[in-house]
């Protein structure tokens, strides 16, 4: 198996790092833990050490005594400079948890402490797994900071939204559960990238001088006043499509609608919330655009008369409503594409069916690339920081494993490149 590496920084979140090591060993990986001396005020070096079988290092200066092998090696015999050993014999690099001050350090290229020196050094993929409060999360400074580290080719997970460590506050922040942290590992090293924070293997800049127009979301369409038909996007594929973009170097317009999320830094944004409003914000921004990412889910039908004010469940036994199907955005932004356009559309399929469904779609459409994912499953798709796609295009059929959103996106604009090398 591969050879983990895992750094911890300050932050609660630290005890999620234990039942991650129980995991990774468990699946037969080799784990050294690094620990920041904050992180040892919420877990102590001694637990990873009884869960690994090897030692666990937090200051620079200190001996190794294990001279940077991992538990599966056979130690050099020679005491070698300690954190470029250790990152020289992992397969991959995660931190987790990333305390905001933490990710300040590596967006800096900052090495005062035994992780971030291992960060710098690494040439090994590195995961950066945030967690902190809201608020700090959401900092223009902290955003700006992972805008950074993804263009240098880090992967960076995005956190869980729910219960934080301070009592009664509730948000953006949380560490993706261990099992998630593992899968992030495993796709990393299934990529076969050896990217390293200074060197991306994305490209970052490939896309400079493009447009790049992004849906995002799901449409509401109303019933009366305060009830409406809907779906379960929550819009995070299509931020993370624009965030892509961005640190690729597009100029990107993200048309939002009904999405809660923050805006990714640099992005220009339009929220709409019906399918009406969003077929004409995509008419009005489509000429243009050199590419469209139409993530967004867009109802299909739409009440033929919405109610003035709201519905009193006194008024009427039953509620019958009349359906009328909505135009088809897509489609008919396809039908007005001008030469050296590429359109992108996405297909949430549920259960078996779903590649030929796409496949007939891009067809019907006349796209250049459909992404098809599986709603069927609870752990990808709807409302969850991860998803698992296949990526169809006339040529080829590309599946992308389970992995962070960020890393689909980025997928997504590698075959966006690819057509484009191609056309």
């Amino acid at each position: 198996m591969s050879r983990i590496l895992l750094g911890v920084s300050g932050g609660v979140a630290a005890y999620k790092a234990l039942e991650l090591v129980r995991l990774a060993t468990g699946a037969g990986h080799a784990v050294r833990v690094l620990q920041t001396p904050a992180s040892q005020r919420f877990v102590g070096a001694a637990s990873f050490q009884a869960l690994t079988g090897a030692p666990v290092l937090v200051d620079e200066f200190e001996a190794d005594p294990a001279r940077g092998a991992f538990p599966d090696q056979t130690q050099p015999e020679h005491q070698p400079i300690g954190h470029l050993e250790l990152v020289a014999n992992a397969d991959v690099y995660l931190i987790a948890p990333a305390s905001a001050n933490t990710l300040a350090k590596l967006a800096a290229g900052l090495a005062d402490n035994l992780l971030s020196a291992c960060a710098l050094a690494a040439e090994c993929p590195l995961v950066i797994a945030p967690a902190m409060n809201n608020r700090m999360y959401q900092h223009p400074a902290t955003q700006a900071n992972l805008a950074t580290l993804r263009q240098r080719g880090a992967i960076v997970l995005e956190p869980g939204v729910g219960r934080l460590a301070s009592k009664g506050e509730q948000g953006v922040g949380r560490l993706p559960e261990p099992q998630q942290l593992l899968d992030a590992c495993q796709a990393a090293l299934a990529a076969g990238a050896r990217s390293g924070v200074g060197a991306a293997t994305d490209q970052p800049g490939d896309l400079a001088g493009l447009t790049v127009l992004v849906s995002a979301g799901g449409t509401r369409e109303p019933i009366d006043s305060v009830r409406y038909i809907g779906n379960s996007s929550s819009g995070r594929m299509g931020l993370a499509l624009a965030a892509a973009a961005r640190e690729r170097g597009a100029h990107v317009t993200l048309i939002a609608a009904n999405v809660a999320l923050p805006t990714p830094p640099g992005v220009e944004r339009r929220d709409v919330v019906t399918a009406a409003e969003l077929a004409r914000a995509c008419q009005q921004e489509f000429p243009n655009c050199d590419v469209l990412l139409m993530a967004a889910a867009v109802a299909d039908f739409t009440p033929a008369a919405t109610a003035n004010g709201k519905l009193k469940k006194s008024q009427r036994e039953r509620l019958e409503l009349v359906l009328e199907p909505t135009a088809d955005v897509l489609a008919g932004l396809a039908a007005a594409r001008r030469p050296g356009q590429m359109l992108v559309g996405f297909a949430a399929e549920h259960g078996q069916g779903a590649l030929e469904y796409a496949r007939g779609k891009l067809h019907d459409k006349r796209l250049d690339a459909i992404v098809v994912n599986d709603i069927s499953r609870p752990d990808i798709g709807f409302d969850v920081e991860y998803n698992e796609v296949t990526i169809v295009s006339a040529e080829h059929e590309r599946h992308v494993p389970r992995t962070g959103k960020d890393q689909v996106a980025h997928a997504v604009l590698d075959t966006v490149q690819t057509l484009r090398g191609s056309g």
